[in-house]
């Protein structure tokens, strides 16, 4: 099933995410052949569980912490957040490695406990725009996957990876959806080198720039199995389109 997912990122307090859902949840109760998943702050969760829980409407974070407790200030567990009713943990977004220095060896074992606490991470790699006009996006898509995934190959069916070239998040210029096509169809075929017994359930999501207007173009490709959006998913009723655009 394809995956539709909203990035809210530092936006929306607690009372605001209320009346979103109170717009947004409506528009799309008649959704039923794409799974929605909204990734809200952390401050919002609670809210947002105790409305989502008897909906279809799944919940997600931004981000976790790879130790289960302890002296760790600032940080948020997973099994935190799995009693949140978090079922998807967003995990190497551009924003967290470039603003906040997270490595490839942060976000693995990040991906290593998502593994262990029975949260589906969705992994997001991309190259920045000297390297995309460098030719290099496909070496830095590649190192990043098996950075990412070093030691749980094994595990390539219980993982989702978001494809946001750096250049396209924010910016309203967004990667063109036959190049998102080619990147996809790379992505897949590099999941199945490194587990030969990979068996196709990762979906790969394109993310940089989605809105009302181009969401059916990235759908339309063959290998884009979703979308994580950032600014447009801000807003209901855009967040609503891009949802039942295809």
């Amino acid at each position: 099933m394809k995956l539709i997912s909203a990035n809210w990122k530092m936006n929306l307090t607690p009372s605001q995410s209320v009346q979103y859902l109170q717009k947004f949840l409506p528009l799309v109760e008649d959704v039923r052949d794409r799974e929605i998943l909204l990734c809200p702050p952390f401050t919002s969760l609670c809210v947002a569980y105790e409305i989502l829980k008897d909906k279809e409407v799944k919940l997600g974070a931004q981000n976790c912490y790879y130790e289960k407790k302890g002296a760790f200030t600032g940080e948020i567990s997973l099994s935190m957040l799995k009693d949140l009713g978090v079922s998807y943990v967003i995990v190497g977004h551009s924003e967290r490695r470039w603003i906040f220095g997270e490595s490839d060896e942060l976000i693995n074992k990040k991906l290593t406990a998502c593994l262990e606490e029975g949260i589906r991470p969705i992994l997001c790699v991309g190259e920045r725009i000297e390297e995309r006009e460098a030719g290099l996006t496909f070496k830095v898509v590649e190192t990043q996957i098996r950075l990412a995934l070093s030691g749980i190959e094994a595990f390539t069916d219980s993982i989702d990876i978001a494809y946001e070239p750096v250049w396209a998040i924010g910016t309203g210029n967004p990667a063109t959806p036959e190049d998102a096509q080619l990147v996809h169809a790379f992505i897949k075929d590099l999941l199945y080198i490194l587990n030969p017994k990979h068996e196709g359930r990762t979906r790969v999501l394109y993310g940089g720039s989605v809105n009302p207007q181009n969401a059916s173009h990235f759908m339309a490709k063959r290998d884009v199995d979703g979308l994580l959006v950032g600014g447009a998913s801000l807003d209901p009723e855009a967040f609503a389109k891009i949802v039942k655009s295809f």
